[in-house]
């Protein structure tokens, strides 16, 4: 038993170097600057442990952007209203995409690195995927005409395609650092009232 606990404490450390060796490449050079012999040489690991644990520089960028996104997942499942359950729909949603703004906006630089590593696989990334359900239910709740069609699902794809971080670069000016959540919460109250 002594044993696997050092396994777990040392993976657990192992991947914690990995995942803040990441971070900080793409702060010195974008997500052109992350590979995995960077990011092994960095943590102090070798090359096969980034790739056992992470698979592919997709994988590595995946892992950090859940966890950047951890406790947001929580609170939507657990937490306090609105952004937990218990709010009306139209206050989850604005709560959510708050939160999911913020996220965004300190994260832009992983958020285009994750984009264009991920691209054939996007819609299959578990933070994606759970995005996107919670913003399709909450548009099926707050309008439930749509849950009829598939007009949920795609108003919420419409949302999260704005996540882009060039995008997200440009309408987050210095003087203004919320002006890319509020134009996001704008537009899906716009696309929840209008449909």
């Amino acid at each position: 038993m002594p044993e696997q606990r050092a396994e777990r404490a040392d993976a657990a450390r192992n991947r914690h170097a990995v995942l803040r060796a990441t971070e900080q490449l793409l702060a010195e050079g974008g997500g052109d600057h992350v590979s995995l012999d960077r990011v092994a040489a960095l943590a102090g690991v070798g090359k096969g442990t980034v790739f056992r644990r992470f698979g592919n520089r997709a994988g590595l960028l995946q892992a950090l952007l859940e966890e950047r996104s951890r406790e947001l997942r929580d609170a939507v499942r657990n937490g306090p209203p609105p952004l937990g359950p218990g709010a009306p729909a139209p206050e989850r949603l604005l709560a959510f995409l708050d939160a999911l703004g913020a996220i965004a906006e300190g994260n832009a630089t992983l958020l285009s690195a994750h984009g264009q590593a991920c691209a054939e696989d996007k819609y299959d990334d578990p933070s994606y995927q759970l995005w996107h359900h919670h913003l399709s239910t909450l548009f099926t709740d707050g309008r439930p005409a749509l849950g009829a069609a598939p007009d949920a699902d795609f108003l919420a794809h419409a949302v999260l395609a704005v996540f882009d971080g060039d995008l997200i670069r440009r309408m987050t000016p210095p003087d203004d650092p919320r002006r890319f959540t509020r134009a996001t919460q704008q537009m899906a109250m716009a696309l929840l009232h209008r449909a």
